[in-house]
């Protein structure tokens, strides 16, 4: 079973399609799917300077990447899964505001104590996301952002791509075709980019 490794910040729409293009892939192809933390916050951090962090990035960035590492450390890779889906479905179909009682319900929803979501308020849990956020962003290079996906290769090699960007997101053997496609691309020596101008907004339906 070939593993693959996302890493996610709650906030962005477009990670948040791309998980659940991945959660269909394991439906129709022998994948498994791991669930990672990164951060939009540190990257707006790294590009200082050459590009303003939103006020969102600055404003509600930290609260649920610390939420969720806290998560994972407590508690697990399946509860992260659990948590992200319940975190994305309130953020981004929801459109529930980014404090205290949207993680509450949150970790609620997903089976997991409500007093997780005092990680939030605490830089206990940051360098945890520093070390998460490397972890995934590192071996792709700094120019990217959120999705970014971990595969390993026929000879065994770390493959690590930003991507990819999709709305809506596929569905049943069009999700397995997709990755199919994704995995022989970054699979292939010295394939590096394929890219298009964004169209339309993120549709979460």
């Amino acid at each position: 079973m070939a593993t693959a490794e996302m890493w996610f910040d709650p906030l962005c729409p477009w990670a948040w399609l791309t998980s659940r293009w991945l959660l269909e892939v394991e439906q129709v192809r022998d994948v498994q799917v791991r669930f990672h933390v990164m951060s939009l916050a540190l990257l707006a951090e790294a590009r200082a300077g050459r590009s303003e962090p939103s006020e969102r990035q600055t404003r509600d960035g930290w609260g649920p990447v610390r939420v969720a590492i806290a998560t994972d450390l407590s508690h697990g890779g399946k509860a992260v899964r659990d948590l992200y889906t319940a975190l994305g479905t309130l953020i981004h179909k929801e459109r529930a505001p980014i404090n205290r009682d949207l993680f509450a319900l949150a970790l609620t929803r997903s089976g997991l104590p409500h007093t997780l979501a005092n990680a939030a308020e605490t830089t206990f849990y940051d360098e945890a996301v520093r070390v998460s956020h490397h972890a995934g962003m590192d071996p792709v290079g700094g120019e990217v952002g959120t999705p970014v996906i971990h595969l390993r290769g026929a000879a065994g090699e770390l493959v690590a791509f930003f991507g990819p960007v999709v709305t809506p997101h596929p569905r049943n053997e069009a999700a397995g075709r997709l990755w199919d496609a994704v995995a022989l691309a970054a699979g292939t020596d010295g394939f590096f980019e394929l890219k298009r101008i964004r169209t339309r907004a993120p549709i979460f339906d």
